[in-house]
């Protein structure tokens, strides 16, 4: 199974925000859409950024909630790893589990097409096993 396939059962709407937006503006949006991690966007709508729930929490830890005022691109990660529709869900999921994220914007030639995140990755790695196991049960039943 590659990233394409998880893709596929995801909604195609991709969410951010501009680069100027405080962290406050970040955080309610991460708490209405029910996410973990948002791309941060440049005036011309090219993502120059990532922004997760984790950096949030860190920043007000180290800064206090005076924080939350700043503009996103004062936290946000900007050497953004990617990853593309043709990467399969093992090598996914040892990206994200060596370099400790759980949030993978992915892009094809070039444009980011959409954000796979660590239970996605999880979830379809579940369903590839189930899907050998039910294979391998008929088999020897055959």
């Amino acid at each position: 199974m590659n990233v394409a396939a998880i893709l596929q059962g995801k909604p195609e709407r991709l969410i951010g925000l501009p680069d100027a937006k405080s962290l406050a503006d970040a955080a309610k949006l991460l708490t209405q859409e029910k996410i973990g991690a948002l791309v941060v966007r440049d005036a011309g709508g090219e993502m120059i950024g990532i922004l997760s729930e984790r950096d949030i929490v860190r920043a007000v830890a180290r800064d206090g909630a005076g924080v939350l005022e700043r503009p996103v691109s004062t936290i946000m990660t900007r050497d953004v790893i990617c990853c593309s529709p043709q990467d399969s869900v093992a090598e996914v999921m040892g990206m994200m589990t060596e370099r400790r994220f759980r949030h993978l914007p992915v892009k094809s030639n070039g444009k980011l097409i959409g954000m796979v995140s660590i239970g996605d990755v999880v979830k379809a790695r579940v369903e590839e096993a189930e899907g050998e196991a039910a294979q391998l049960r008929e088999y020897i039943a055959s």
